[in-house]
């Protein structure tokens, strides 16, 4: 199993980024699907989820309004477009299989 994350990087609040999730090595149609992240110095907090069939979502109270979660079974991969950042967004972002497979993690970094 592999899950590598891309789209991390540097930008100012109110501003947008994309985060890919590349899945390999199982059958990714079968499950869900998360992402996560760690602030510094705080613990790993859920951010979204999506169900296998890409009919429900979840997000986080902190997030709500702002970030989309998506995926496409033909690429294997799952995005979560963020919208309207804000300093506190700035975390490690790391993507989650509901089998409990884990990402390395792609850092996302919100200030002016």
């Amino acid at each position: 199993v592999q899950l590598v994350e891309s789209g991390g990087g540097w930008v100012q609040p109110g501003g947008s980024l994309r985060l890919s999730c590349a899945a390999s090595g199982f059958s990714f149609s079968r499950y869900g699907m998360s992402w996560y992240r760690q602030p510094p110095g705080k613990e790993r907090e859920l951010v979204a989820f999506i169900r296998s069939d890409g009919r429900s979502t979840k997000y986080a109270d902190s997030v709500k309004g702002r970030f989309t979660i998506s995926r496409d079974d033909v690429r294997n991969t799952v995005y979560l477009q963020m919208n309207s950042l804000k300093p506190e967004d700035t975390a490690v972002y790391y993507c989650m299989t509901s089998r409990g497979d884990w990402g390395q993690g792609t850092q996302v970094t919100v200030s002016s």
